[in-house]
């Protein structure tokens, strides 16, 4: 769960504001993110590539929410479950790992393949990931190897994907996620050339985060 502080100028009292998840209808979705509106308010959530996946086909959407408040903003993330969250908010712990990255992680990874590397001590799998050198990656496996839950070889089985293809959404996606789009689009290029047209679009855009 969440909770927004708010320090009133006029006095040293706090007021806390809860927010756990978002259940309501799903109007606009990206790879990157969610607009979800509940009571006729629509709510903006980050997401990663991994809740994307699991999105449902109908308008009927629910999502574990994570706020993170700076001075100049206060930012959603949306994830598919609990697990999902926990994984993030263990992971934006970390020295290093800030909000982005976190969700980057998340989306050239699922959960459980987070938590399989981080018990493997695999170095080379985490700093695989755009933006994490070997050194955060050393640190984020000491500081979560006692922190994080373990998970069955029967939960890594390969996620299911949707239907989309297009290149645009993928350039897009990957681009809001910080990456060049000069870059993005030679590597989306290379991989399409490689795996054809029919790659899903969820496919693309994970073989294009290991590759920049």
């Amino acid at each position: 769960m969440q909770f927004l502080t708010l320090n009133p100028r006029k006095n040293n009292t706090f007021a806390k504001i809860m927010i756990n998840h978002l259940n309501g209808r799903l109007v606009e979705k990206s790879p990157t993110h969610v607009v979800i509106e509940c009571g006729g308010v629509g709510y903006f959530l980050n997401i990663s590539l991994n809740t994307f996946s699991k999105l449902p086909e109908s308008e009927s959407c629910k999502l574990f929410a994570h706020l993170v408040v700076r001075e100049d903003s206060h930012t959603l993330y949306g994830f598919i479950d609990e697990k999902e969250r926990l994984v993030y908010q263990k992971l934006i712990s970390v020295s290093g790992i800030g909000p982005s990255t976190g969700r980057m992680i998340l989306s050239t990874f699922s959960p459980e393949e987070v938590i399989a590397y981080i018990h493997q001590g695999d170095v080379a799998a985490i700093k695989s990931v755009k933006g994490i050198g070997a050194k955060t990656a050393q640190r984020l496996i000491i500081d979560l190897q006692d922190k994080i839950g373990r998970v069955d070889a029967s939960e890594l089985e390969k996620v299911t994907f949707g239907n989309n293809t297009f290149k645009n959404d993928a350039l897009t996606a990957l681009t809001s996620l910080g990456i060049d789009k000069n870059r993005a689009d030679k590597i989306i290029d290379k991989i399409l050339k490689s795996e054809g047209q029919d790659i899903k679009l969820e496919q693309l855009i994970k073989l294009a985060l290991k590759q920049l």
